[in-house]
């Protein structure tokens, strides 16, 4: 016999079932937990680290920047080829400047254009925050249920595709956990217990201070709105005594304040115009660089962005609602719920902004099954849960039909198996569940969620080059019988061909340009998308035509839409 968190009451005695046996062994110490998290965190984060390649248009703008630092020797100022690049704080530059110099030390070939290595940081930030996720999950449930809620948090598609992304969301997630969890265990303790533990006071004025140089006031945002709703409830401000502010404040600022005033000394002031008064309250005002959604966007999202447990999370609330005098639910609705209006009110619409928030949603989910709240017999409850077997057969298809329609009716035939097996897993998590048994349906979700990350982003994506324009365009540099030739684009200018192609990677702004830019001398290649090919033809005089093309590349733009036509002219001497 063992002890299930199940529906249709409070902890109940239920047949012993292996994935009962494995949950009881996993979380027999805390060595174990730690290690089951780590596991799952590799099976779902490391496939497809190096074969994916740079996602335009934000990873390779922080790669290639990342890349310039080490190029200029310059640890202050950002720029993107020779604009500056003030719209984030330099932590994240600085993670991936460092884990491509470590690379470069340890010999890796090309460690400058190998996108893998900048994504290390979202890599070991990603499961950081699985791993801080566990331990904040500890104040509120016993060890068993935050290693369910840890993993059910590590499995969502969101935190998968964050630490397959060489940007800041998954280093803002590790520092927004550290700090929340911090926070709720200062609130949960008895109000005589005096200061936090050293662990508690370092993770959260540590998680502040890393969360302003990834991402500047995102996490005092997180923590300050839960702080103030909490000490509002209570009646007095007095238990975040507890966390010492004083030398908390100080250690704060000893780390953030160098970087903040030399970039402001080095720039002029410029960094703080365009990060505040453009990128931030640009997408305060208005919806930045077109992420416009309207209310209720990311609730409508979340259903795919935190699968396999958005269903279970949803049918949590009511109890949320019930519990809301308790201080632990108290501090989870307080936590989740005041930044999450905030950002569907904000015009700018992105799925990961609410990532920092799906821990507390997955111990949220948790806590609700451990009082018997995930209930089948719920009105909707059944027909909520098959949300869990919709995604990936959604997915699996869409895939499918992705490669059909992109790659000259090319199906993903290596993933399929994988793929299928996610959802026959997927399908069995939902009868679970309506047979009344939702902690196996939770951990089912987990392991089709191991099923299905890496199929997507380990094999299948492998199978479809028509989303791999820039390697593509990169690689006709080998073609070439010279070595280091130059090279430019006119037409087609994603931030991911000028962290493969190098910084010098031309730009012309027409066709008379990329005309002058082939008859300069040496060894050159040019690529011209088809939308500017008519222009680059008008440049050339009447009986003298542009080269012979080197070779044509046909893909598709996910940023845009569209389908894409590239030609690639080449000279050489």
């Amino acid at each position: 016999m063992t002890t299930s968190l199940s529906a249709g009451g409070a902890q109940r005695r239920a047949p012993v079932d292996r994935i009962g046996r494995g949950l009881d062994a996993l979380s027999l110490t805390q060595a174990r937990a730690v290690a089951a998290l780590l596991a799952l965190c590799l099976i779902l984060f490391l496939p497809g680290q190096i074969s994916l390649q740079p996602m335009d248009r934000d990873e390779p703008r922080f790669a290639q920047a990342s890349k310039q630092m080490l190029e200029s020797g310059d640890l202050v100022d950002i720029r993107f080829q020779g604009e500056a690049r003030h719209k984030k704080p330099v932590g994240i530059y600085w993670a991936q400047a460092a884990a491509v110099a470590a690379g470069e030390a340890l010999g890796v070939p090309g460690a400058r254009t190998q996108i893998a290595l900048y994504r290390i940081p979202s890599l070991i930030g990603a499961a950081a925050s699985v791993l801080l996720a566990y331990w904040a999950a500890l104040g509120f449930l016993p060890r068993r249920a935050a290693l369910l809620s840890a993993s059910l948090y590590g499995a969502c598609l969101m935190l998968s595709a964050e630490a397959h992304l060489a940007k800041t969301d998954a280093l803002l997630a590790a520092c927004a956990t550290a700090s929340l969890g911090a926070l709720a265990r200062a609130w949960l303790a008895p109000r005589d217990s005096g200061p936090v533990s050293n662990r508690t006071f370092a993770a959260f004025w540590l998680g502040l201070a890393f969360g302003i140089l990834v991402k500047g006031p995102m996490v005092p945002l997180f923590v300050a709105l839960p702080a103030l709703g909490l000490s509002i409830r209570a009646g007095s401000g007095r238990w975040l005594s507890n966390l010492r502010p004083l030398p908390g404040l100080a250690l704060v600022l000893l780390l953030v304040a160098p970087w903040f005033a030399a970039i402001a000394w080095k720039s002029g002031g410029a960094f703080y115009a365009e990060a505040v008064g453009h990128d931030m309250l640009g997408k305060v005002g208005g919806a930045a660089e077109r992420h416009w959604g309207p209310p209720g966007a990311y609730a409508l999202t979340f259903f795919a962005t935190f699968w396999p447990g958005a269903a279970f999370a949803a049918m949590s609330l009511p109890f949320a609602w019930r519990a809301r005098r308790e201080p632990a639910a108290a501090f989870l609705i307080a936590a989740v719920l005041p930044a999450w209006l905030i950002f569907e009110a904000v015009p700018t619409k992105l799925p990961h902004y609410v990532l920092p928030l799906m821990p507390w949603l997955a111990i949220l989910t948790v806590l609700a099954l451990s009082r018997g709240a995930l209930d089948p017999r719920l009105r909707g409850a059944r027909l909520t849960a098959l949300l869990v077997p919709a995604i990936p057969v959604g997915l699996s298809f869409g895939l499918c039909l992705a490669g059909w329609r992109l790659d000259a009716h090319t199906i993903p035939w290596p993933a399929l198996p994988l793929l299928a097996a996610a959802c026959a897993v997927a399908a069995l998590a939902w009868q679970a569940f309506a047979l009344g048994s939702a902690e196996r349906a939770l951990a089912l979700g987990v392991l089709a969620s191991c099923l299905l990350g890496p199929a997507v982003l380990g094999v299948a994506q492998l199978s479809l080059p028509a989303l791999k324009v820039s390697p593509r365009l990169a690689a006709l540099r080998d073609r070439m019988p010279c070595a280091n030739p130059q090279v430019a684009s006119l037409g087609y200018r994603e931030p991911s061909l000028v962290f493969l192609v190098g910084t010098g990677l031309g730009l012309p702004p027409d066709g008379a340009a990329a005309r002058a830019f082939l008859e300069s001398g040496g060894c050159r290649l040019l690529f011209v998308e088809a939308r500017a090919r008519d222009d680059f033809n008008a440049a050339w005089p009447v009986g003298r035509g542009a080269p012979a093309p080197l070779a044509e590349i046909e893909g598709f733009n996910l940023n845009t839409g569209r389908r894409l036509f590239v030609t690639a002219y080449a000279v050489a001497p």
